[in-house]
């Protein structure tokens, strides 16, 4: 659970995940999933907090039924797709879901 602080305090990266999943055509339900993960997994340093939001705008389109390509998720997050494969699963176990096993 995270607070309505949280919210201010992490505002330019919401911003960045809204414009990347406006780019990604994602549906609202994707939309909302990705704030979720993001905010209940907010990272304390600042420079790990872009690769989190990717990757709840990748796990978001995936519980949403939405996928997105992680190389898309990272090109509209201007982050490496090796940050949104790094963080994916761990945000989707911690949210409670099972990560499907490719």
């Amino acid at each position: 659970m995270y607070r309505a602080s949280d919210e201010v305090d992490n505002e330019t990266h919401l911003a960045d995940m809204r414009r990347a999943a406006e780019s990604l055509d994602l549906p609202a339900e994707a939309r909302t999933n990705a704030t979720e993960l993001f905010l209940t997994n907010v990272p304390e340093e600042e420079r790990s907090k872009p690769a989190v939001a990717a990757a709840a705008v990748y796990a978001g389109s995936l519980v949403a039924g939405a996928e997105r390509s992680q190389t898309a998720v990272a090109e509209a997050m201007d982050v490496t797709r090796l940050s949104v494969q790094n963080h994916w699963k761990r945000l989707l176990e911690d949210a409670g879901f099972q990560p499907p096993d490719w």
